[in-house]
């Protein structure tokens, strides 16, 4: 074995490591991916999705390349590695890939645009905080315009950054907004189990309860005992795992304002300003900044 000193550049991935603490990020990868399609001279935007923007299937419209809007939406995939903010879009987009129109091409130039300006972004982890694994749920209502189904999104904070993040539309209907919170906050429990066992393996073992920030209190009571039972008779059994978790001491739901819920980037565009500020708290900056 040849021992290659200290990681600078793996899987597209470049790592600084510093006295601060650590730096990754995709800014080659990201520049390689604008000059493959052609987008390396464009106008740069302060968000990757147009506030409000709700796409549908958009039957009427003009059909595009399906072969280009894949290869778009897989190599914007693996951005997300390092870059958090534009999960939430980049999920939207990709529930479009079987017959992708004008209106969808639109929506995944507007993410290239958004890179175009913030190449030099990454997440940053500081040296010398407190590692404590700390995780955020939320979900929107009915926010598919074609199903009505809607979008859970998580995120785990270890010290300074963040770990583990998802975007992802649910599998069922919900017919309140308990509902969508609770099947949010079920998955998201069960990503923080996954997060507890590798970081055990790792020699951080964790005794003490993992808490979860909600911004929905009747889906915390829901956690703890079968109140309201009107809302939630229907709800599967399997996302009653939520309350064992809960009561045997491994998971607390703890209620969050909707203001400082990191969680609501992966769920709905935002405006600029609110969309900044939940960037920097996921720990998206540049190398300068953190320096």
């Amino acid at each position: 074995m040849t021992d290659l000193g200290l990681m600078h550049y793996f899987l597209g991935i470049e790592v600084v490591q510093s006295t601060n603490g650590y730096f990754i990020s995709q800014k080659k990868y990201a520049q390689e991916l604008l000059n493959r399609f052609q987008m390396q001279d464009c106008n740069p935007v302060s968000t990757p999705c147009e506030y409000g923007l709700k796409l549908n299937k958009d039957s009427e419209g003009k059909k595009v390349d399906n072969t280009l809007f894949k290869q778009i939406v897989g190599s914007l995939m693996y951005l997300t590695a390092t870059r958090p903010d534009i999960m939430h879009s980049v999920s939207l987009i990709s529930r479009y890939m079987e017959s992708p129109t004008e209106m969808h091409l639109l929506a995944a130039k507007r993410i290239l645009r958004y890179i175009q300006g913030t190449k030099q972004l990454g997440l940053f982890f500081k040296k010398g905080e407190k590692s404590e694994l700390i995780g955020f749920t939320d979900s929107d209502f009915a926010g598919d315009q074609d199903d009505r189904r809607s979008t859970s999104g998580h995120v785990f904070m270890l010290g300074t950054g963040a770990v583990s993040w998802l975007s992802k539309k649910q599998p069922i209907v919900t017919l309140s907004t308990t509902k969508a919170e609770f099947v949010a906050a079920s998955n998201c429990a069960c990503q923080a189990i996954w997060l507890r066992k590798i970081l055990e393996e790792l020699h951080f073992k964790k005794d003490d309860a993992t808490i979860i920030y909600c911004d929905n209190t009747s889906a915390i009571k829901l956690s703890k005992n079968p109140v309201l039972h009107g809302r939630s008779k229907h709800i599967d059994v399997k996302y009653y795992f939520l309350r064992d978790l809960n009561n045997d001491g491994t998971i607390v739901l703890k209620y969050c304002r909707s203001e400082d819920q990191l969680a609501d980037i992966f769920t709905k565009p935002l405006k600029a300003p609110s969309f900044q500020n939940l960037r920097n708290l996921l720990g998206v900056c540049m190398m300068q900044q953190q320096s």
